[in-house]
């Protein structure tokens, strides 16, 4: 029986490694071809703008992250803010972003919706819209999402269902399912991110909202490095029968940080990248950069070439529809 892993264990096969090289002060600089050849990357292709369509701020002095205190994450417990993600992706050509979510303390949801809503309105950075945290099965839920659904910046909610809280089924409660149906009532979509072996609670989810828009985070959540082979067939029959469902998109993100920090190469990321593209194909897959989260195995810059190396022989239309298109389509970006 698959046991049942928290936000945590998730990270946890990469952190310690991670939190070594982030001290270490590891860096991807398109300019060092060497760095870039020893993993495979490819750095000659041209340039293609870029939607971000999972950017993580976080500060603590303003927010309380309760995940990020264990001593596995200990390289995530600071502060990243706007002028961190500006450096991470200098010279990537991110032209917007989307924020998603960071799971703060639920008392402090509102506060963080606001807080993403200001920095969107201040047109600083690329973050052009968000996808704010809420509790589609709490009592105050209607009353607290119905406030942002008026907001041009807010296009949906995400609650993590991978948490030590959230056990297999949480997902289908009847309360919870009448929060999502709300969504859809109210134009916003919801994040699927959820255990790899949990897929067809997703889809059972998704089948009683046929109204509401679904993105599955992190190509499902598929470790890049698990030799598990019953539960890669319980995620690969969750990834086909969500694709199946017309409401349903695929966010190409999260996976990097599964990876072996100091020695994976692209060829690692791409069965499940590929697996997961294929599936959804060309017009329903995003690009998520899942910063700093990603920086637990590799920089911003290495995950973005990482998916253009496996991308290379895909067509440039396809291949701009994943890292831009999609994305303004989906969440009507301007």
């Amino acid at each position: 029986m698959q046991s049942r892993a928290t936000r945590r264990d998730f990270l946890k096969q990469t952190a310690v490694t991670g939190a070594g090289i982030l001290a270490a002060g590891h860096a991807f600089d398109l300019s060092l071809t060497t760095t870039a050849n020893a993993k495979g990357l490819n750095v000659n292709q041209a340039t293609l703008p870029i939607v971000d369509t999972h950017q993580h701020l976080w500060d603590l002095t303003k927010f309380e992250l309760p995940w990020t205190k264990g001593k596995e994450v200990a390289s995530l417990a600071k502060s990243f803010v706007s002028a961190d993600y500006l450096k991470a992706i200098e010279g990537s050509n991110v032209v917007k972003s989307v924020y998603m979510e960071v799971d703060v303390t639920p008392a402090q949801q509102s506060k963080e919706a606001d807080y993403v809503i200001d920095i969107c309105q201040r047109g600083e950075t690329p973050m052009v819209a968000a996808v704010i945290s809420g509790r589609p099965n709490g009592d105050e839920f209607k009353a607290y999402i119905t406030k942002y659904a008026g907001s041009k910046y807010i296009k949906g909610v995400r609650q993590v269902l991978h948490s030590e809280v959230t056990p297999a089924g949480y997902c289908l409660d009847p309360k919870f399912v009448n929060g999502i149906k709300l969504l859809g009532d109210l134009g916003l979509s919801f994040d699927l991110c959820m255990r790899a072996g949990e897929l067809m609670d997703a889809v059972k989810l998704v089948d009683q909202c046929p109204k509401t828009r679904f993105i599955v985070d992190h190509c499902g959540n598929m470790s890049v490095q698990s030799a598990d082979e019953e539960l890669r067939a319980k995620w690969k029959k969750g990834m086909q029968e969500l694709a199946k469902r017309p409401n349903t998109v695929c966010k190409i993100s999260g996976l990097i940080a599964s990876a072996k920090p100091s020695t994976w190469k692209p060829a690692d990321l791409a069965p499940n990248m590929n697996f997961s593209m294929e599936t959804f194909g060309p017009d329903r897959i995003m690009f998520g950069g899942d910063w700093p989260v990603c920086t637990l195995a590799a920089s911003y810059k290495e995950w973005v070439e990482a998916l253009k190396t496996i991308t290379a022989k895909t067509s440039q239309e396809n291949r701009k529809k994943l890292f831009h298109d999609n994305a303004v389509k989906f969440y009507g970006l301007s």
